[in-house]
């Protein structure tokens, strides 16, 4: 052999292992080819050493987050065998439910999920989480070389060193992202990459296992003593195409890795240990595929439950508060941060003395300076290193600065965040809260101002809220707080001056419902209402300050109704409001297309046994410029507002 494995008894395990995971690859392209696989699946034959030299060697309470190529370190972490075949053959008794399959599993300290550079930020929220427990655990990533061309890993690259986790970022260097050689994409030098974020490296190969087991230890055991990251360069070559599909690699470079890869070379020099070996796997999985062939699949009850339709039949008088929205929400996160220990509150300039651009983190770092960290502008890292708090038992604020940069994170809030709960079959909850400002009127122009609620409120298992000036904030939070899934949450930067509850009218009467999320609605205190207005957001602060106006110069007395859950609206309080007046109008900040206004009108116009008319109003589709005058153009104005509704209504 050219290999410097010695065969003893240890290294005989090791060779079993990466023979097992051999032939449980082997056995998924049979089955695929025999249309008994659906979707894709991603073998890792010829890298099986690297799964072994890190997944084989971690103990019980770290954890690993892996990509597509995840078979091999699912085995040789868990040893779940049964489990991983009976996933990705759809199976109830699979890891998931077979809901997953082949790129997203879950099962003891073990993720994975298909997204490139995603899962670099989560891994090292997970990791931040132990370190802020003191659990002594270390975590280890598996990216590919394809990896390398992502933002996030390099945004996660630079907190991991600053901040000091225990993160092991092992990139498995096969030398080709899909088809793609890496010659062509990649410039520059791999482990220069880490070692200008000052992290510690190592490099090993799989033709020399033996030598790669002693220097992953290493690796290993530098993350988990020094409580430092690590980044480990593992070379290696799959023997495979990158999935199921064509191979355009060049036949002759295959062929001398294949004869250079190590349990080949075991095959020919102990024919047979490797038939003794393999023959022994063989039947085992052969046993339990046709086990599992027989067994049912996950009935869709198990998997989708109808949401419960909240009733916001129990209605409480509003009282003002003398004190602004953000003077309230600085309040809560304070009182949070001292008497929750699971609390971390994250996000860019927040560290006292400054407290946040719009000061809502205010002081916070100077009650618990542990758990507030001040991050770079990187807003996918941020939300990722949330999500992964989150997964890991801890209840994560992330503050993106503004709205606009919301898009920056916007995969680890839909690829991510709303999906783990599903796609791992309920077995985990994400339970981050990412928090921003949105919203016109100050002048910021094109990417300082927009209001993209549109974008977030069809994300699944995603609450969207947006706040008012008419609730104490505090018990808007205390509700998101409980929950136990993802929750965006909408500040509008013009309320945040603003009182609660600031300019109430004397004809009108001001009443909230009692259930989680609070339904505001602003009637007319002694007649009936003729015209239904919804609004939220900044926007309901503007139209309740013009009721008067608008009965005056359209002769309507308004209902006003100010749902706080956009994501889930208020359809019972809107539908019997605009059945009788007969009359409804959608005012919102955003643009009109696709917005809140198209999806309540088509909810109430579908339930709905009433003619309805039913307009929308919403800022004009361009960007919205800092020059004043254009500013009150392009977003909805009480003049504009007043004018539609008398144009229409009349």
């Amino acid at each position: 052999m050219n290999n410097t494995l010695n065969f003893n008894d240890v290294n005989h395990k090791l060779l079993k292992t990466a023979l097992r995971i051999r032939t449980v690859e082997e056995k998924f392209l049979q089955l695929f080819s025999e249309g008994k696989l659906n979707g894709t699946v991603h073998t890792c034959v010829g890298q099986e050493f690297s799964a072994i030299a890190f997944a084989g060697q971690l103990k019980k309470r770290d954890f690993i987050f892996s990509n597509h190529r995840c078979h091999g370190h699912y085995i040789a972490f868990t040893g779940d065998v049964r489990g991983l075949l009976a996933e990705l053959l759809g199976k109830k008794s699979g890891t998931c439910g077979g809901i997953g399959s082949s790129q997203h599993l879950c099962h003891n300290n073990f993720y994975s999920n298909g997204i490139q550079g995603g899962i670099v930020p989560v891994a090292a929220g997970y990791a931040l989480a132990n370190k802020l427990k003191k659990a002594n655990a270390v975590g280890v990533v598996f990216i590919g070389d394809g990896t390398l061309g992502e933002g996030a890993l390099y945004e996660t690259m630079n907190i991991i060193s600053k901040w000091e986790i225990p993160l092991l970022i092992v990139c498995e260097n096969n030398f080709y992202a899909q088809s793609t050689a890496q010659k062509t994409n990649l410039a520059g030098d791999i482990l220069s990459r880490p070692e200008a974020f000052g992290i510690k490296t190592w490099k090993g190969d799989t033709w020399n296992p033996d030598q790669l087991m002693k220097t992953a230890a290493e690796a290993i055991d530098y993350v988990r003593e020094g409580v430092k990251p690590g980044f480990f360069l593992v070379e290696t070559y799959r023997l495979n195409a990158h999935s199921k599909g064509d191979d355009d690699r060049d036949t002759e470079e295959v062929k001398a890795y294949t004869e250079r890869d190590y349990i080949n070379q075991f095959k020919r020099d102990s024919l047979s240990y490797y038939n003794n070996y393999h023959g022994t796997i063989t039947e085992e999985i052969d046993g339990l595929v046709t086990e599992i062939l027989a067994e049912e699949e996950l009935p869709i009850q198990d998997y989708f439950e109808v949401q419960d339709e909240v009733k916001n039949d129990r209605w409480q008088q509003i009282e003002p508060i003398a004190k602004r929205q953000v003077e309230l929400l600085n309040q809560f996160f304070k009182e949070q941060i001292v008497n929750d220990d699971r609390m971390v509150f994250l996000g860019e300039d927040i560290l006292s003395p400054y407290g946040g651009a719009f000061k809502v983190a205010r002081d916070l770092s100077f009650l618990k300076p542990d758990r507030v960290f001040s991050t770079p502008i990187s807003e996918a890292a941020i939300t990722g290193i949330a999500n992964g708090l989150a997964l890991n038992g801890l209840k994560p604020i992330a503050e993106i600065m503004f709205g606009d940069f919301i898009t920056l994170a916007f995969d680890q809030i839909v690829n991510h965040a709303s999906k783990f709960h599903h796609m791992f079959n309920k077995k985990i909850k994400c339970p981050v809260v990412v928090r921003t400002p949105m919203g016109g009127n100050r002048g910021y122009g094109p990417t300082h101002s927009q209001t993209l609620d549109k974008f977030l409120i069809g994300i699944d298992n995603v609450k969207t809220v947006a706040l008012n000036t008419f609730i104490d904030p505090g018990i808007v939070y205390k509700s998101i707080y409980r929950e136990e899934h993802p929750v965006v949450v909408i500040e509008n930067k013009v309320d945040y001056g603003k009182k609660i509850l600031h300019n109430a009218l004397k004809n009108y009467r001001y009443e909230r419902s009692e259930s989680d999320f609070p339904v505001v609605r602003i009637s007319p205190a002694i007649s009936e209402p003729t015209l239904t207005i919804v609004a939220y957001g900044g926007m309901a602060d503007m139209v309740a300050g013009i009721l008067e106006q608008i009965f005056i110069e359209t002769d309507h007395k308004a209902e006003l109704i100010v749902p706080t859950l956009i994501s889930q609206l208020p359809i019972d309080v809107i539908k019997e409001s605009a059945s009788r007046t007969g009359s409804l109008v959608v005012i919102e900040e955003g643009s009109p297309v696709g917005g809140i206004g198209s999806e309540l009108i088509a909810s109430i116009m579908e339930s709905s046994d009433h003619y309805i008319k039913a307009k929308r109003i919403a800022s004009l589709p361009v960007p919205i410029p800092s020059v004043k005058s254009l500013e009150n153009i392009v977003l909805p104005d009480k003049n504009r507002i007043i004018r539609e509704i008398a144009e229409n209504f009349n």
